[in-house]
């Protein structure tokens, strides 16, 4: 399938182009700046022009992915140039206009989707993100669409682009308007961070990492969704609206009205229960790692980069809230703490059997008639370490004593150092190493 990708050189259009090249797409992405989009498309294996129609005239689907204030104008710029049978689709936060623009521009069979995925281009897969579909017109595409996305294991919501655009003037609109807030009111106390941190509740702490992740994003999008939307006007009226009448009730005292606000507020909520087991589970998660390395100083520990994927298996040398150091392979490497999620003990497995060269052992064992090869096998295959084991022959005869049989296991593991552990729990079965 030919795609092209509006703007796909950076933000979320990167991501997309990338994830549907990968997907066996034949993608075209463009961009303003010729020479980081020739660089980015031979890197992804795409290719690129700095014509929008040019690509857009030549792919089956058409993805918008511009800055908001943008995608107006792109959509007419592109509009005439598709083929009969295609789609068009675009990816902004607002989806009244673009939804409107598309439906007055495109020529007769041309299909429009215009989509919101609510998710930016850190994530790894589409498995549990949330993408919402406000189509207008359902036709060869849509059921296509919705198909892919539910092999992907997204989660989709279809709504109408003014439903849509409500809702996004609260969980976007209002949620960064205040969190961008209460970042600057922190930067004008001249607040420290860090030392705020070492006074931190596990809730502060969660609180500061998400205010962090706002504002650590593109500026001029974060604006772009504050102007775009003609619904959040309302909602930031009646956000200092609101802010002024609680800081009135504490500045009269006015302890019953204060109580009386935020337990409606708490009521208005609903379900608070489940509010608070997922807040919990989210801290236990965050303390949860920490934890873990915590217990594993000075022990082999495998760490997977969040972004580049990269695998760093070593031994635990030093551990503080921001970094960690691992000696690999005599090297000493450092990472930030935030940026790493630990491997389990079977990943740590599975690494070392994709990626290290396994050594081949043989061993004869000598043990009671009565005893069972197979079981012996399968729990020699359950050291650590131990990849694979079975039982290559079995023996009863000359130089074995009678009442016994010899047992030929051969066994693979990950590291040679291995073999004494695997031969001392062989004795410790009641084994002779013969």
């Amino acid at each position: 399938m030919q795609v092209a990708v509006i703007g796909g050189t950076r933000g979320l259009g990167n991501w997309i182009a990338n994830f549907l090249k990968n997907k066996g797409c034949q993608v075209t992405i463009t961009g303003r700046n010729t020479l980081l989009g020739e660089a980015i498309a031979t890197k992804m294996g795409v290719y690129y022009t700095s014509s929008n129609t040019q690509a857009a005239s030549s792919a089956q689907v058409v993805i918008v992915a511009v800055p908001i204030e943008f995608t107006p104008q792109t959509i007419k710029e592109v509009a005439p140039y598709l083929q009969e049978g295609a789609l068009l689709v675009d990816v902004t936060s607002v989806k009244e206009l673009p939804a409107q623009i598309m439906q007055e521009t495109v020529p007769a069979g041309v299909e429009v989707l215009p989509t919101h995925p609510m998710f930016g281009p850190r994530i790894r897969s589409l498995e549990g993100q949330v993408i919402v579909l406000t189509p207008q017109n359902r036709g060869n595409w849509y059921p296509r669409v919705v198909e892919f996305l539910k092999s992907e294991q997204a989660r989709i919501l279809e709504t109408t682009p003014e439903f849509h655009d409500r809702m996004m003037s609260i969980v976007q609109g209002l949620t960064h308007f205040a969190y961008i807030a209460i970042a600057s009111t922190i930067e004008k106390m001249e607040v420290d961070i860090k030392e705020s941190r070492k006074f931190s509740s596990p809730v502060y702490s969660l609180m500061l990492d998400m205010i962090a992740r706002i504002v650590a994003q593109n500026p001029y999008l974060y604006y772009s969704i504050q102007t775009q939307n003609r619904y959040i006007p309302e909602v930031h009226e009646t956000f200092l609206e609101t802010f002024t009448h609680l800081k009135s009730m504490i500045d009269e005292e006015n302890q019953e009205g204060f109580v009386k606000a935020m337990s409606s507020a708490a009521k208005h909520l609903d379900d608070l229960e489940a509010a608070l087991g997922r807040s919990d589970k989210a801290i236990s998660a965050l303390n949860a790692e920490v934890t873990h390395l915590k217990e594993s100083m000075g022990q082999e520990v495998g760490l997977r980069h969040m972004y580049s994927q990269k695998i760093h298996i070593g031994i635990l040398e030093e551990l503080n809230p921001d970094f960690v150091r691992l000696k690999e392979n005599n090297k000493i490497t450092r990472l930030k703490l935030s940026n790493v999620e630990v491997l389990s003990a079977e990943e740590i497995r599975q690494w070392k059997i994709d990626n290290i060269p396994l050594k081949t052992f043989d061993v004869s064992v000598t043990f009671p008639e009565n005893s069972k090869p197979d079981l012996i096998a399968q729990n020699i295959e359950k050291i650590e370490g131990v990849v694979q084991a079975k039982v290559i022959d079995v023996y009863q005869g000359q130089q074995i004593p009678e009442g016994w049989i010899s047992i030929t296991l051969t066994y693979q593991v990950v590291d040679s150092g291995l073999r004494t552990e695997v031969e001392s729990i062989l004795t410790t079965f009641g084994g002779k190493i013969r």
